[in-house]
């Protein structure tokens, strides 16, 4: 990336091929939190809480909606899995005082865990959303994969390099 990145420009967000519509404001998207475990004993003073490599804790994704739209209840369906990408260009600062772009995409994949119908008010938008648990999850800047965690098969890359890769060989 050239420059200094200032914001998201402009974005959309994909289920599977179609755009979803009537989306409100942002998306924010999961955290990485390691699950550790606490080492401690001779040699060690005190106490390190030690990071399961590639292991990470429940990663939530809320979609917000202006109003209920039948979208959401696509996404409900029990056992289905939810495929959504968004597609964003991050503006940068150039090092000469321009402006230029930075192509993101970001694919998840999880199930419907709930959904937050809202408030009705006349002449207002209702403030709905879905909340995914999510069980894969791909950021790519500039169409070079930075980070890609599959819960259910093992994959965990950073800078397309499988962290994971001798660890799975050792099983």
């Amino acid at each position: 990336m050239n420059g200094i990145p200032t914001k998201i420009n402009m974005f959309n967000v994909y289920r599977d091929v179609s755009k979803l519509l009537g989306l409100s404001g942002e998306v924010t998207l999961p955290d990485f939190e390691a699950i550790s475990e606490a080492i401690s004993g001779p040699g060690i003073l005190g106490e390190i809480d030690d990071p399961t490599i590639g292991h990470f804790g429940s990663q939530e994704m809320e979609i917000p909606f202006r109003t209920v739209i039948d979208s959401m209840f696509d996404m409900m369906i029990p056992g289905d899995q939810v495929n959504l990408t968004l597609r964003g260009s991050i503006q940068t600062e150039t090092p000469g005082g321009g402006v230029d772009y930075v192509g993101m995409r970001v694919i998840v994949r999880g199930r419907c865990k709930s959904i937050t119908g809202g408030t009705v008010k006349q002449g207002a938008a209702m403030g709905s959303s879905i909340k995914l648990e999510c069980t894969y999850i791909r950021i790519d800047l500039d169409d070079k994969p930075r980070i890609e965690l599959d819960k259910l098969n093992s994959v965990y890359k950073i800078n397309g390099v499988d962290i994971l890769a001798k660890a799975r060989s050792q099983c």
